[in-house]
Formats: structure tokens, sequence, C-alpha cells
């Protein structure tokens, strides 16, 4: 390769065209996205908050259960 080859390859983009560059790349693939409807939207997070109230309940039951467990094996012994 020549020397002025080299050079070229080395060179760096000044850095407002690299954040220019990027913005507009982030621009181009946010039309690209498939955002929800309104309805689909209150369907997921009603299904979000009722899987966390399901797995908090199940637990602190569990912490519940092995709390007396752990309370009537401390009084075993």
């Amino acid at each position: 390769m020549s020397d002025k080859k080299v050079e070229a390859k080395t060179e760096k983009t000044p850095l407002p065209k690299r954040i220019s560059d990027w913005f507009k790349g982030m621009r181009s693939e946010l039309k690209k996205v498939v955002w929800p409807t309104r309805k689909q939207l209150i369907n997921n997070t009603v299904i979000v908050i009722i899987a966390v109230v399901l797995v908090s309940a199940t637990v602190g039951v569990l912490d519940y259960v092995f709390y007396r467990l752990l309370t009537l094996l401390r009084g075993a012994f």
C-alpha cells in the first residue's frame, strides 16, 4: 500500500460529523419502531402490575413460611 492510502484510512472523521451521523442514524432507527396502541399499552401495563403483585405475594408467603420454620427449629434446640 502506498503511504497516502494508509494515511487516508487512519484519519478520523471530525467529532461534529460523527455526532451528526449518530443522530441521523438514531432518527432513522426510531422511524422503524412499531409503537403500541393505547389499548395494547394499557393491557401490557395491567399484565405487568398483576405479575408483580403475584410474584411479590408468593415471595412474601414463602418468606413467612421459612421464618416460621426457622423459629420452630430454633425452639426445638
